[in-house]
């Protein structure tokens, strides 16, 4: 009968090292599509005043004179915070990895975290990390130039994830609201997590985050095990943030599984899409390549 468990420590398996696994799939993101991994638009309408003279008449709004019979001018408003703040899930079922994963989900979730980080800083575009549990991990402030990409590897490359547990609804009130304080309109905050065992606030939470007009981005990441559940046979099931173990049969448990994960992303995807967000799902055996290109798409609000 086989067990799945967490292996002690995080398995990095072959995305290590991840400096230079990262710099490989930034290079090829670059090759494919040469842009920033946020939404660039520079200025967004902001609403109309009475024309005052001396107005740029550019600017003027004739729908609105034939409409009011007065002469209004279109405001815009400059998007100033340029920030791609990074939130990676570090809670115990990251560690989690199946022999078809490249490595453990939380080792996926850095690759990706790091890559986009290249390609921000690259950009001219301050990059911050927060986390969501995890062990020996270390938050950053907004940074850019030189050195903040070796800083952010620094803090992904040493993150193991939590002991099992649920993750604490105190630090997840604490991290929205860090970001909520800190980031701007016109920000990209992007979540890295399989979303499994967050409490079950973090919906309402995260997309709390819209307001302001930021973009938000999750990116559910599992293991392909969880993305498929090709098991068969008896199994016995540990949930890796209880310890609970469950007897079962994969063939009876496969399509209540299967719902359960698919009303899960229908759940997250339509609530984020009321709220200028998107869901991107992806497998820790995918090539990170088309996964960081796909979080990029998202984040511009392309389809695909």
């Amino acid at each position: 009968m086989p067990q799945l468990n967490l292996a002690k420590g995080l398995d990095w398996g072959e995305l290590s090292p991840l400096r230079l696994t990262a710099r490989t799939v930034a290079d090829g993101v670059y090759a494919g599509l040469h842009r920033s991994p946020r939404k660039g638009a520079g200025i967004e309408f902001g609403g109309h005043r009475e024309y005052v003279p001396g107005d740029d008449l550019r600017w003027l709004d004739h729908r609105a004179l034939m409409r009011h019979g007065r002469l209004m001018i279109k405001e815009f408003e400059t998007e100033t915070d340029r920030v791609l703040r990074l939130i990676v899930d570090g809670s115990a079922s990251m560690g989690f990895r199946s022999e078809r994963a490249k490595g453990a989900k939380l080792a996926f979730a850095a690759l990706l975290a790091a890559a986009l980080a290249r390609i921000a800083i690259g950009a001219g575009d301050p990059v911050a990390v927060e986390w969501l549990g995890g062990s020996g991990v270390r938050s950053l402030p907004a940074m850019g130039g030189r050195e903040a990409f070796e800083r952010i590897v620094g803090s992904l490359e040493q993150a193991e994830p939590s002991e099992p547990g649920p993750l604490d609804s105190a630090e997840l009130e604490r991290v929205i609201a860090s970001v909520a304080r800190h980031t701007r309109r016109g920000a990209v905050v992007i979540l890295f997590s399989d979303l499994l065992d967050l409490p079950v606030e973090a919906l309402d939470q995260f997309t709390s985050l819209g307001a302001q007009r930021r973009t938000l981005i999750v990116v559910q990441v599992l293991d392909p095990l969880e993305a498929d559940f090709s098991l068969s046979g008896p199994l016995r099931l540990r949930a890796t943030e209880t310890r609970y173990v469950v007897e079962t049969d994969a063939e009876t448990a496969r399509d209540g599984y299967l719902a359960a994960l698919a009303k899960l992303q229908d759940t997250w995807r339509q609530r984020l899409v009321g709220r200028r967000g998107r869901l991107v799902v992806c497998n820790s055996s995918e090539n990170p390549v088309d996964v960081v290109r796909a979080i990029i798409r998202a984040a511009e609000g392309r389809p695909g």
